[in-house]
Parts: C-alpha cells; structure tokens; sequence
C-alpha cells in the first residue's frame, strides 16, 4: 500500500512536504481549513487552518523546486464541493481529491456536530445499533451518484479549458485569472505567489510518475543486525552484540523485533534476550515496536519517536560516559517518544522532548526532565520525572500514574484538569514511596544517573518534593493494584 501523510495547510507547509517526500512518503494530503470532522470544537471549526488552495500552492512549487514531483502524489482537502473545487486543486498542484462531508451529507447527514457521542440522530456516526436501524436511511447509490456529478461537471468544465485529461491541467495556473476584490481588505491582497511557478522550468515533471516513491535508505545496519542475531533468535538462546550508530540510521530494532515476533510472539524471548550495546546518534523512531526480550542500550542519544508502539523489551540511553554537561539539563531523547507504547520499559539519563508517553498504555518510563504534554492520552503504565515538566501535563489522562519530582515547586502550574496531584511523602502513602525508590533504583543501576543518584542518597528529603499525579476518576488504592495485575 501507499504511504500517505496528513499535512496541514499553513505557512511553510511546502518545507514539510519536502521533508515528508524525502522520508519516502508515497502521498501527502494538505488539509484546508474549511473541512474537519462534526466532532471539531467550533474554535477549532472556524479559526484553525488556512485554506486549502495556500497550502497546496506552496507544496506543489516547493516539490517541484527540489525534483521531488514525480515521486510523490499530491492530494488536498478541506471542504470540496463540486466539481470546480475540483479543477481549481488541480491547476495548483493537486491529482488526488479528498471528500468526507459532502457524501455524509449524500447518505443523509444533517451536520449536527454530535459525530462524537454516539448518539446521531439520523444513524450515521453511531455504533447504536437502535439509531442505526431507526434512523439510517442512506444508499449506497445516494454516494454513487453524488460523485457522478462531480465527475460529470469536472468533465464539462475540462470541455470548456479544452482539454482531455485531468493531468493536463495540474500546474496550468495560466489557466486561473485572479478577480479584483471587492472591499478594500480584498484588494490589499497579493494572490500572485499562488499562481506563480516560482521559477522552476516549464519541463518539470507536474505530477506523480512513480508507482512508489522508492526509499534510498536500504537499511544496510538494520539488516546487518538481524543477520548477526538470527541465529541466536531462531534458537530462543540471546546474545549480545554491539554497533556504531549513526542519524541516519531509523528504526533501529524494528526488524529484529519483527524476527522476534514471528518465530516466538512479542514477549516470547523475554528470558532469554537479544542485547544490542549501540554507541553515537540515534536517527529517528529507536526501539520502534520493541518486543520482549530485546533490549537496546545506547550511549549517546535519539532523535524522536524513541519506543513507538514498543509492546516489551528494554530501552536504555545514557550520555557517553566522558560527557562534560549535566545530564538533567540537556535533551537526550526528541519528541513524542512512548506513542502508543503496550509494554516494555524505557530508561533515559536526560531529559525528553514534548509529548513523552502520548497514549501509552503500559510502558514503564523514567526520564529526568520531559517537555509540554507529557501523558497526554495516557491509559496504562507508569512515567516517572526526576526533573521539571513543560505546561499541560496529564490531558486528557485517562489511566495509568506519574510520580514527578518538582525541584522547584512549579508542578502545580503545569498540570492539566484532568488530573489529579497528590504528595507521597505522608505516611499512608507508604506503598508508594517504596514502589518511588525501587523504580529509581533501577534507573540507576541501568543508566548511572547522576541525578537518580542523588535523589536515593538523599531520599528522605527529596521524596517531599515528589508528586503523583492520577486520572481524576482513579483512586490512589487501585493504582499500584493495576500496576501489578497488568505486570502478572
């Protein structure tokens, strides 16, 4: 299948696009303003975004700029219509055209914005099974011929340009005529940019022309790896190897945790792991859908998206060991790092970027420090911070806990509504305070921190200054209980 990524239309969008292309993506998508699901907040609805035509003007000039075209199909969205929303996308760049409201509306939406509680009144968007045999009238004809006439009116309007293909027409903005506005404000506006051809020759490919846009990255270290430990895998008996790394180097451990999980289930080597002992940069998603039983130390760091989707296993990352700075003050691991994590644990002797542990459901985590939104969309496991966090911590925190050690007594300002504080210094919470060290305990004794180190030898007086923070509708009772069952 193609890879296909969302982006949304806004200044400079053309510069991801390109970053996008270059990561091998297959498709990009760029998504105006005026769509979005009938679950949007209606300050989302009417002030988020920019209109589809900006962004998509930008991508196309900025792909075309860099030789990227051809190897990448473009597609818009946001509020098409009709068939002449459709022909405009396609003079500026587009070849692929995304519809969501107008066919709802064809099988019998009515817009009321309610998409996300399950309670729609014409049957559309609702799991119940009521409403749905009640309610839903739509055919799947209505659909059908909803984008006949779509097709119908872009073939009419393709008639008149004089034309016989829709691939004519992409990148033929001499065939837009920019209208003299009608207020002042609309005069004041320079509409030039999204008709030029920024200056690339006429020659360059206007479309997609590959069936897929071929990585050039073969994975050379990556296969290098499974190779190594296939042998050792195929007979369930570990081992451990070491290799230099490098940024360009993505995915580390996502083919070997394949291997794993092929021949012996995702947690089917956890008594017997596979150990990888790296040294240098890690390039982007490290420890990838990390399985049970393997276990990848890094000395050095890691871009983003450290421990995605990781099910079991071991990730640790420590500084190199003659590093000069102090490891709380300094980033080792990038953002977004744990999305979506089921399993495993993670230990790094640094401090983390935005959104750590986004939608974890199960990872065990400790960091000395994380960025804005930290556990957002939690739902299981545990994160502890030995250091300060950004704003918004917990939104939308549904399950799992974080113990977090507020040095400097700001936590209180940073947590989201969502979430519930408490101290774990009082006696009932004794539990807790044992569950603290030997969490700590163990992040020491993986990574040598520093920071951890002082927070044990001083431990009497440091555990004051931590907090756990709990999905409101937890009870401080059931949390370390649903920690050990999830552990059994």
């Amino acid at each position: 299948g193609l890879v296909s990524v969302k982006l949304v239309a806004e200044a400079g969008v053309g510069t991801i696009a390109v970053g996008v292309a270059k990561a091998y993506a297959d498709l990009i998508t760029i998504s105006g303003y005026d769509g979005g699901t009938g679950a949007s907040p209606l300050t989302s609805v009417k002030y988020a975004g920019s209109p589809w035509e900006l962004g998509l003007s930008e991508t196309h000039q900025a792909l075309r700029a860099n030789d990227l075209r051809e190897k990448v199909r473009l597609q818009t969205d946001g509020g098409l219509k009709t068939g002449l929303d459709v022909i405009k996308a396609a003079i500026l760049g587009a070849e692929s055209f995304g519809f969501g409201t107008g066919p709802m509306i064809a099988m019998g939406c009515k817009y009321l914005r309610i998409c996300h509680l399950n309670n729609c009144a014409t049957g559309v968007a609702t799991q119940d099974n009521v409403l749905r045999s009640k309610y839903y009238l739509g055919e799947v004809e209505w659909v059908m011929n909803y984008f006949r006439f779509i097709a119908e009116d872009v073939r009419q309007l393709l008639a008149k340009l004089g034309v016989r293909r829709l691939t004519d027409i992409i990148g033929r903005t001499d065939l837009l005529e920019v209208l003299e506005g009608e207020t002042d404000r609309q005069r004041a506006l320079d509409l030039a940019p999204l008709v030029s051809d920024a200056g690339v020759p006429a020659d360059k490919p206007q479309y997609c022309i590959s069936a897929f846009n071929e990585p050039f990255d073969k994975g050379e270290l990556a296969e290098q790896m499974v190779r190594d430990a296939l042998p050792a895998i195929e007979g369930k008996q570990g081992g451990e190897f070491h290799y230099e790394v490098r940024n360009i180097h993505r995915s580390i451990g996502a083919r070997l945790s394949g291997e794993i999980a092929a021949r012996h289930g995702n947690l089917g080597m956890e008594d017997a792991p596979i150990v990888l002992r790296l040294t240098g940069t890690a390039g982007q998603s490290f420890g990838v859908w990390n399985a049970g039983g393997l276990h990848l130390y890094l000395e050095g760091d890691a871009n983003d998206y450290v421990g995605k989707g990781m099910a079991g296993g071991k990730l640790v990352i420590r500084p190199p060991q003659k590093a000069s700075y102090t490891s709380h003050e300094t980033t080792i691991i990038g953002n977004t790092c744990l999305y979506g994590a089921t399993g495993g644990k993670l230990f790094a002797s640094g401090l983390a970027g935005e959104r750590f542990a986004v939608r974890n459901s199960g990872c065990h985590a400790v960091v000395e420090g994380v960025g804005d939104h930290g556990c957002e969309y939690m739902t299981g496991g545990l994160v502890t911070v030995l250091g300060d966090t950004g704003i918004n911590f917990g939104a939308a925190m549904t399950g799992g806990f974080a113990y977090v050690y507020d040095e400097h007594n700001r936590f209180a300002d940073c947590i989201n509504d969502d979430v519930d504080i408490e101290r774990i210094a009082p006696e009932a919470m004794e539990a807790h305070r044992n569950h603290l060290r030997e969490v700590i305990e163990e992040f020491v004794a993986e990574t040598g921190s520093q920071r951890g180190q002082y927070i044990l030898d001083n431990f009497a007086d440091c555990v004051a200054r931590f907090w756990l923070v709990k999905p409101r509708a937890a009870t401080l009772e059931e949390l370390l209980e649903d920690l050990q069952e999830r552990a059994a």
